[in-house]
């Protein structure tokens, strides 16, 4: 039986860390050091997502411009096109997305709103525990 993103934001919560696109690249990591996350989606002032900014985004500007890049906007390093999921997205589709995209972070979108992030951590516990519970139906199954 297929586990969906709405399950799994009802467990781990909906809570996003967002920040603002004109912030510095290095207020920016100090929010992802002190939330202890991988990644933080841009929006702006409504709420619309705008971009995804992720360790990896701040690894290739300081590659590129050196210490320099920390005064750097998240709006001229962050992804711009950010894949979505939604509610409905089962884990094997967002293991799909996520191995296809090479990307361990996807926003949840309801109602064209950001509803929550799913990270690959997440994908990992949620097929841990389908497999777990498969896993006990035919134990039950088999021993009558």
């Amino acid at each position: 039986m297929p586990i969906f993103v709405k399950e799994i934001l009802d467990i781990k919560g909906r809570e996003v860390v967002t920040v603002d696109p004109g912030m510095s690249i290095a207020d920016a990591a100090v929010t992802l050091y002190e939330h202890r996350i991988g990644a933080v989606v841009v929006t702006d002032h409504m709420g619309a997502v705008l971009g995804i900014f992720t360790e990896r985004d701040l690894v290739r500007a300081v590659a590129a411009k050196g210490s320099a890049a920390l005064e750097t906007r998240v709006s001229d390093v962050m992804t711009k096109s950010v894949t979505r999921c939604n509610e409905e997205t089962t884990t094997d589709d967002l293991m799909e997305i996520m191995t296809g995209g090479r990307f361990r972070h996807l926003p949840v979108e309801a109602n064209g709103r950001l509803a929550g992030i799913i990270s690959i951590g997440d994908v990992v516990k949620a097929r841990i525990s389908e497999i777990e519970t498969e896993a006990e139906h035919i134990k039950a199954y088999i021993a009558g």
